[in-house]
């Protein structure tokens, strides 16, 4: 049931925004090649960091129930939460590129390892991002909970899933230049598309932001879990 809702997600996703670019003229500002494929480049991406995220943030804490049973622990929880969501995503994309690529016309991808590195990429960010919701929940959930849910509302857009990064003016690459999602996808596509380079990106801005925030959750969870306990929730 989760692979297949989360194959529905992505095939209305991806087919909102085929036709919502189609419409704005985005073919004319996407990268040489199958247009289909650079929309889904960037579907695949987003959703992985996000889907991630979401695993993480919503794992079994300290104080649930499943942690009664003395071989279960909050890291196993993460860890589990964390292959698991890989696993559906990573799953989903196979059904979908497959059927595609059978189905509309064969796919051709310039160089497969770095595109899947970029998707590992994103797993890994979206997951250190989790990490820190995860410390954050037990003392704030209800205003977790909605900087989360502004966190992905904002990635809709701020990801970069729409245009190049090569493209755009140096005032509105400055509006995206701070998310580390956005160097992500675009690097993904300089893998995936021979005929684009990736020249305004990096891989180190992602990978060491990821890095930080996640020693940063890292230690968040252990100071929660120090204090947090069964009467947290009791007056809510």
């Amino acid at each position: 049931m989760a692979i297949a809702k989360n194959l529905l997600q992505m095939i209305v996703m991806i087919g909102i925004f085929f036709v919502v670019m189609d419409m704005l003229g985005g073919r004319r500002m996407a990268v040489r090649g199958d247009f289909l494929l650079y929309v889904m480049s960037g579907i695949f991406v987003f959703m992985t960091h996000v889907k991630a995220m979401g695993a993480i943030s919503g794992a079994d804490g300290p104080v649930s129930p499943m942690m009664q049973h003395l071989p279960m622990t909050p890291l196993i929880a993460i860890v589990s939460a964390a292959l698991g969501a890989i696993y559906v995503q990573v799953l989903s994309m196979a059904v979908l590129l497959t059927v595609y690529h059978l189905m509309w016309e064969p796919i051709s991808i310039a160089h497969p390892v770095g595109a899947v590195m970029m998707l590992l990429l994103a797993w890994f960010s979206g997951c250190c991002f989790g990490l820190v919701f995860a410390a954050l929940k037990p003392w704030l959930p209800g205003a977790t909970g909605m900087i989360q849910m502004v966190y992905q509302r904002v990635q809709m857009f701020a990801s970069g899933k729409m245009f190049l990064a090569n493209g755009l003016p140096t005032k509105m690459f400055a509006l995206f230049a701070w998310n580390p999602l956005f160097h992500i996808i675009d690097q993904g596509r300089g893998y995936i598309f021979e005929n684009y380079n990736p020249m305004r990106t990096s891989l180190e801005y992602p990978l060491t932001i990821s890095i930080v925030v996640g020693v940063i959750g890292i230690l968040g969870l252990s100071y929660t879990n120090r204090f947090v306990s069964l009467s947290w929730s009791a007056g809510r």
